[in-house]
């Protein structure tokens, strides 16, 4: 069956609005297929006239059908957000609506409206305040899969993917383990398998610089090489632990589809160096597929119409192979 993908909008008081309006006029060049917003259609009609962009929005109600998502207009299912410019300054008070357009999203998935959502970006520290965790782990947690989320950084030229995800640099050690790293690596695998009929090879990093620790037994010899050896009796194709300080160097030569980092800035730091906007956030371990921008609010550009869509139009691009 063909359905559609939503784009939750994100945060109100980001570059949400521009990147969609600017994708949105871009969606007969990249043949994407049908997407709508959920979103506040006041508050979208206010940014769109801010931004001057010239065109229409339409709603849509939560029984729509593909044929209501077709013509010149912006499809909009609307969620109600009061605010009295088009943009604030990032706060929780729009903590309440975020929630409840990601919520509107499930409710859709679950219901067999649309194949999977893109999220725009939202602001973690406001979100999620006083929660070590981000996007990833709220969706596993609303949809009853905690524990079985993986964040995968996605380009098709290589993708990373980090063991712990939003906890502080000193939590990183105590969280590790040869079973965790044995499921999410196997997740990827099985992910690369179904979706692009391919068995990926995978890096696996080290957690201590050059894989060296002074104590008797290192992190490496305790918990990684074991995974690594375990992995491979599993038929998944794995090299590790490997020195995280090389391993954006190496990865052309032994020609890896993916390097899994302990921590979260470990992966991500030299992966957004390389890729820049030219990747996205991809959740695996749900029973739909989640995507997002691989970037912030960008809050110091909002409104100088300066936001950069390619990552966006990336995100919704990616259904057209997992679906």
């Amino acid at each position: 069956m063909n359905k559609s993908i939503a784009i939750v909008a994100g945060e109100p008081n980001s570059i949400s609005s521009e990147i969609i309006f600017k994708t949105w006029k871009l969606k007969k060049k990249y043949r994407f297929k049908k997407f709508f917003v959920i979103g506040s259609f006041n508050l979208l009609n206010q940014q769109k006239s801010k931004l001057k962009y010239k065109i229409r929005i339409k709603k849509i109600n939560k029984n729509f059908d593909l044929k209501d998502l077709n013509g010149p207009e912006l499809p909009v299912l609307d969620i109600v957000y009061k605010q009295k410019k088009p943009f604030e300054k990032i706060s929780s008070k729009s903590s309440r609506y975020i929630f409840k357009c990601f919520e509107t999203a499930l409710s859709l998935y679950k219901k067999n409206k649309i194949c999977g959502f893109v999220n725009c970006p939202v602001a973690k520290e406001t979100l999620f305040k006083g929660k070590e965790h981000g996007v990833t782990e709220f969706l596993a947690d609303k949809t009853n899969e905690k524990n079985n989320e993986v964040m995968l950084i996605y380009n098709k030229n290589l993708s990373v993917s980090p063991i712990t995800t939003h906890i502080p640099l000193s939590d990183v050690s105590k969280k590790i383990n040869e079973k965790l790293i044995i499921k999410k690596v196997s997740i990827i695998n099985s992910f690369y398998k179904k979706y692009f009929k391919k068995k990926p090879k995978i890096a696996i990093l080290g957690l201590n610089p050059h894989n060296y620790s002074p104590k008797s037994k290192s992190k490496e010899e305790k918990i990684i090489l074991k995974a690594v050896k375990k992995l491979t009796k599993l038929n998944i194709n794995v090299d590790g632990p490997i020195p995280a300080d090389s391993s954006f160097l190496i990865y052309k030569k032994f020609k890896f589809n993916v390097i899994v980092g302990m921590y979260h800035d470990q992966v991500l730091t030299p992966y957004k160096a390389l890729f820049n906007f030219n990747a996205i956030n991809v959740t695996l371990g749900l029973s739909f597929i989640r995507t997002s921008p691989d970037h912030g609010t960008a809050q110091n550009i909002v409104g100088k119409l300066k936001a950069n869509p390619q990552s966006l139009i990336e995100s919704i691009k990616f259904f057209n192979f997992v679906n």
